[in-house]
């Protein structure tokens, strides 16, 4: 049984204690990126299972067409659109969905407010070069965070907040805006008033045909020029070139982003990268070993669940007849 395991980029994988768990499967990786259909096809040719890494390679039907042994996509999380689910069940291909946590990426989050507030790589860098005290920071408390989308990791953000003595104001759907009141939060009341009145604005949304470009240039213009915009869940939530200009006009002043529209962002010359204002991260939400312990435990687990005759975690159960 040949299984593929795509965009290690780390190569961690086999490293890892649940990768046990693929005992007697012949085990293929790959330590880099690669979206050419012809490398793909050719890479996972008799592959009868792949797994794979969040959203980092994407699975349509033209290269389902090319792979008529496959019989099994085990998932890291759950899926998103970077796998055609129809084009799957077309081709009799099953789809395992994992499970995620919030704690890690609600903590790069956390990182990345201080370190953004207190402009601590700038000092970091400067110190490095020889010289001391160059810029002066800012502290949380007394600050209002706002949050947009007030899932887990958005709760767990909120906590966090309150921990650092900071104002909370939540904007988002019904389920958001309840729960939100429930744990006994200020809701902003709209979004202009979200981006008007927060030091830090947080996105936490799903992306989907909803959410992709919800955040336009006119939100982020309203805000504080002194504010922080942090975005870790996707980068097409905001509207392309939205940030971008906002910050070139002073609002926001600054920016600290763990996402990007094209993955992984290997260009110095991109314009996050050479803006000063702006702390980029290159995707490490969800990079930490605990978790990647967790995505791939299940995931692999519904990988031997599913050779062994009692699939587990199927999004697609239809194929299965």
């Amino acid at each position: 049984m040949k299984i593929a395991i795509p965009d290690d980029y780390q190569s961690v994988i086999p490293g890892l204690d649940c990768f046990s768990l693929l005992q007697g499967f012949e085990v293929l990786t790959w330590n880099d990126s690669v979206d050419d259909i012809d490398t793909l096809a050719a890479r996972f040719a008799g592959a009868d299972a792949l797994v794979l890494t969040r959203e980092r390679t994407r699975i349509d039907g033209a290269l389902l067409e090319r792979l008529p042994g496959l019989r099994l996509i085990s998932q890291t999380g759950k899926v998103s659109e970077h796998i055609d689910v129809g084009a799957c069940s077309r081709h009799g291909v099953a789809i395992a969905e994992g499970v995620g946590s919030p704690v890690a990426p609600a903590e790069l989050t956390w990182a990345l407010i201080m370190a953004s507030m207190r402009r601590l790589v700038p000092a970091v860098e400067s110190m490095k070069r020889g010289r001391w005290q160059t810029n002066i920071g800012d502290c949380l408390a007394g600050k209002t965070l706002g949050i947009w989308g007030y899932g887990k990791i958005g709760q767990r953000i909120a906590r966090f907040a309150r921990a650092f003595d900071m104002e909370v104001l939540v904007w988002g759907r019904d389920g958001s805006l309840r729960r939100a009141r429930e744990d006994g939060l200020a809701l902003a009341g709209s979004r202009e008033r979200l981006f008007e009145l927060a030091d830090v604005v947080s996105l936490h949304l799903r992306l989907n045909d909803e959410t992709r470009g919800i955040v336009r240039y006119r939100d982020l213009a309203r805000m504080k020029p002194e504010a922080l915009f942090v975005n870790t869940s996707r980068a097409e939530l905001v509207a392309p070139g939205a940030l971008r200009r906002a910050l070139q006009d002073g609002r926001p002043g600054r920016a600290a982003l763990d996402v990007y529209e094209q993955e992984p962002l290997t260009d110095p010359h991109h314009w996050a990268l050479t803006n000063g204002q702006v702390l980029c991260t290159p995707h490490l939400g969800y990079v930490e070993r605990q978790s990647y312990e967790l995505y791939f435990g299940t995931a692999f687990q519904n990988l031997v669940n599913f050779f062994a005759g009692h699939p587990t975690g199927i999004l697609n159960p239809e194929v299965l007849g």
